[in-house]
């Protein structure tokens, strides 16, 4: 423990063994470690925030997960599809809320074809040629990739000529036993990394997410922070990092018993430690709680995410926390850092 403590302390990068390891640490000590590696490497007491909007354009999906209480299903959830009028208008709300930021965001829609997907860009980007576009999601691209019958480097060349900025890079948990038992008819984990490499040819940039807390072991929360780790050192592309736990009401998956708190705040914490190429964690306060995401900013996160002015995915769950600017700003304050509105890309709006 003293070994890996000094490696941590001394900012070196420690191995998938030593990361499973942290994993039975107590949690104070952990937290510290965590936040002293924050501190080592990056030596900045701001939290940034995002004013955004997720835009969930259709919840009809072909990939139907298990863990999913968003898509469409006979007899429970209706089927919606959003008009490009729709969709603007809800961009528009935004655009006047001071908003920088739009997610557009849908199931693996079994008819839309590069064409359509190219058409929302276009429309969102000709009403608003400032706003920033961080939209759709690596199995999207694989779906337009094969339904198109180009690579994914053409699909994102030709996305991001009409407008496209980045895409998020939701990635479920890189484990291929879980993803074959929770969401079979999802990309597995190397047309992920496929989906990345297709991003850094065309310079865009991306995320990296985690969901976790359905039935896999440490051992495998490690192996997804790997692989994340390794296409970082890859590619270069991953702005930020946000694990979240997986929440199971109304999914097919109402028996797993739900992560806890402490079990977020390890995640988090070894995440800082392990993912020494990734500058920015998120605390996920929508899934996790605003005081537990506080808590969070004391385990080596750094960063609260968006004000979401519209979310319903996670919704789809049962869980409906919100929050406002000034609220964010309070927060962040009074775990002891300087909160900051930032950009897409990290870049500081205004400091508070």
């Amino acid at each position: 423990m003293e070994n890996l403590r000094s490696k941590i302390f001394s900012g070196s990068r420690i191995s998938p063994e030593e990361a499973v390891e942290l994993f039975s640490w107590d949690l104070l000590d952990l937290g510290r470690a965590a936040a002293e590696c924050l501190t080592v490497r990056y030596g900045d007491k701001r939290v940034g925030f995002i004013v955004d909007r997720i835009v969930n354009f259709t919840n009809l999906c072909e990939a139907r997960c298990r863990f999913c209480a968003y898509h469409a299903r006979a007899g429970k959830i209706d089927a919606f599809e959003l008009s490009h009028d729709q969709i603007i208008e809800k961009v528009r709300e935004l655009v006047d809320a001071g908003g920088t930021q739009v997610m557009l965001q849908g199931g693996i829609h079994p008819q839309y074809a590069l064409e359509d997907y190219s058409a929302m860009v276009s429309a969102v980007r000709g009403a608003f040629p400032d706003i920033y576009l961080h939209s759709f999601s690596p199995a999207e691209i694989v779906h337009v990739s094969e339904k198109s019958g180009l690579p994914e480097v053409e699909v994102l060349k030709r996305l991001k000529g009409a407008g496209l900025d980045s895409v998020p890079g939701a990635s479920d948990l890189l484990v291929d036993r879980i993803r074959k038992e929770v969401s079979p008819r999802k990309i597995d984990v190397d047309q992920w990394c496929r989906v990345m490499r297709a991003l850094a040819e065309n310079d865009m940039k991306s995320s990296a997410t985690m969901t976790y807390g359905m039935g896999e072991t440490i051992e495998e929360r490690v192996e997804h922070l790997r692989v994340v780790r390794d296409i970082q050192d890859e590619t270069g592309i991953l702005r930020a990092f946000i694990p979240w736990s997986f929440s199971p009401a109304n999914t097919d998956m109402e028996d797993v018993v739900p992560a806890t708190g402490l079990d977020y705040l390890r995640v988090v914490a070894v995440a800082r430690i392990f993912l020494d190429n990734i500058r920015y964690m998120q605390a996920g306060w929508l899934t996790e709680g605003l005081k537990l995401a506080q808590a969070a900013l004391a385990m080596g996160a750094n960063d609260m995410g968006g004000v979401l002015t519209e979310e319903i995915v996670v919704k789809a769950t049962g869980v409906t926390t919100s929050t406002t600017r000034s609220e964010m700003i309070d927060i962040i304050r009074n775990a002891g850092f300087i909160p900051v509105q930032r950009d897409s890309e990290y870049s500081v709006i205004k400091e508070f």
